[in-house]
């Protein structure tokens, strides 16, 4: 071949070179985009995802700061609701003078549109119990068994946090009995112009009758329904009530013979007398037991004394009560020990209480807490087939409303009056035995916890049937 024919053929393969080669580095630049978009695809991916989990971190974080800002106030979740303020209380007395009047508070703070801060219990009143609201009752179920009705917290919101520890709040005593358009033009206006409002005492600030039936029914519903005892109290307060029930049926005495009822009282009736001085000793030693010169035998004709444990011993003789039936105690130590306590185990020796039900380790978390050993007490009374209380004090009447609440279960009433008059009448012959037993039968026909109207005598809320003794307006059915 000639020169020019050997240039020609090396032009033709340099050009199918070159097309060969742009077509592979076209290949090359074909895949290195496909790489940089999957890439790209990838790193997009990546970003997307970081931007999710991101995202989740925060909400998590935000919700984690909610719920311990929830927590914090014990608010929960619940309906709209507008607050005009916030409503501190303290509770005076002892646990069901308390809780008669925390159920009253919720009440009034559910009428006025505040914020219920969770009640201060009692810490200085005689029995000196140190309990918090949280150690008796099941906090966290009564904010949110309420949340449809009314916001609580458990402490008040960060920004009025500051004036709490300084005291610079406003407080005031509520005027006792009274009725909500007292709360709603005297209480309500100081809320709204301080925002925060402390009410100093809980008990009997709230009137028994002429109340509208809604706010009845909500002092119920917080008593019956709101206000359990913590699940400490109420695990061992049902184990009592599991023995008790394995022996057969059971009577609980409310037997109110302690110390401090006979010296707070000044009724002696069967003392010593130096068991005498003793009290009266004791009663001189409070300032706040205004009643210091008591004629024990004029208060004890007058039926304003507790029941002995002797004359208790002949009412439930006198009623026919089973002599072999259980009858637990529900009372801290009785005044004068076993010595007072000989005629009823002699008449009825099936006698218990929870120190003798349970082991010490079981009781030993709730000993030297008044308010707790009482609770314990509150729960068998409530399940008992039979309730005696031998004093018309607050454990008295708010388990007789209770009982009531729960279908009329058996309360025998002592008219303490009538049977002091028939127990001192028998004790100087002038009764057989028989013409007792059944004098005392007929004073007590209509006082077992039966249905009853109850008594409303203007003017005189003190003298009226106390409505946690007989809240009528919720009860299974009405009367006549």
């Amino acid at each position: 071949m000639s020169g020019n024919e050997d240039s020609e053929i090396d032009e033709l393969n340099r050009r199918e070179f070159n097309k060969l080669g742009l077509k592979y580095l076209g290949k090359i630049k074909d895949e290195n985009l496909k790489h940089s978009m999957a890439a790209r695809a990838r790193m997009a991916r990546i970003k997307l995802w970081a931007i999710q989990v991101t995202t989740i971190l925060l909400l998590l974080a935000c919700a984690v700061q909610l719920a311990a800002l929830g927590e914090m106030l014990g608010a929960e979740g619940g309906g709209v609701y507008k607050s005009n303020g916030y409503l501190m209380v303290s509770s005076n007395g002892g646990l069901n003078q308390m809780r008669a009047g925390i159920c009253d508070m919720v009440a009034i703070a559910r009428f006025m549109n505040v914020t219920l801060i969770v009640p201060e219990l009692d810490k200085i009143s005689f029995w000196n119990d140190q309990s918090e609201f949280k150690d008796i009752f099941d906090v966290d179920y009564f904010i949110t068994s309420l949340r449809d009705e009314i916001q609580i917290f458990k402490q008040v919101p960060p920004n009025l946090q500051r004036i709490v520890k300084m005291g610079k709040y406003y407080s005031m005593p509520p005027v006792s009995w009274s009725h909500m358009p007292y709360y709603l033009q005297k209480v309500l206006p100081r809320i709204k112009e301080y925002e925060l409002l402390h009410l100093t005492k809980t008990d009997a600030r709230l009137a028994n009758n002429g109340l509208p039936l809604e706010v009845q029914k909500m002092r119920c519903r917080v008593n019956y329904k709101a206000l359990r005892f913590a699940p400490p109290l109420e695990r061992l307060g049902r184990r009592v009530v599991e023995i008790l029930r394995q022996k057969g049926p059971f009577l609980v005495l409310h037997l109110r013979y302690e110390m401090d009822m006979l010296a707070f009282s000044g009724c002696t009736e069967g003392c010593s007398d130096e068991e005498v001085e003793e009290l009266t000793k004791m009663r001189y030693a409070y300032p706040w037991w205004k009643e210091k010169v008591i004629n024990s035998t004029k208060k004890r004709k007058a039926g304003l004394c507790p029941m002995t444990p002797e004359e208790t011993t002949l009412l439930l003789r006198a009623l026919g009560t089973d002599r072999n039936i259980q009858i637990y105690i529900a009372a801290g130590d009785i005044y004068g020990g076993e010595r007072r306590l000989e005629s009823l185990a002699t008449a009825f020796p099936n006698l218990v209480k929870k120190e003798t039900l349970l082991e010490p380790s079981e009781l030993l978390p709730f000993q030297n807490h008044s308010s707790q050993m009482a609770a314990l007490d509150y729960i068998v009374s409530i399940e008992s087939d039979i309730f005696v209380a031998t004093y018309g004090g607050n454990m008295a009447k708010v388990v007789e409303g209770h009982r009531r609440f729960l279908g009329f279960k058996k309360t025998i009433l002592p008219d303490r009056k009538r049977l002091v008059r028939l127990i001192d009448k028998y004790k100087r012959g002038k009764l057989t035995w028989e013409n007792f037993s059944l004098q005392v039968k007929e004073a007590h026909e209509n006082r077992m916890g039966n249905p009853t109207k109850r008594v409303e005598i203007p003017g005189k809320p003190k003298e009226e049937d106390y409505f946690w003794s007989n809240p009528q307006e919720c009860l299974p059915n009405d009367v006549d």
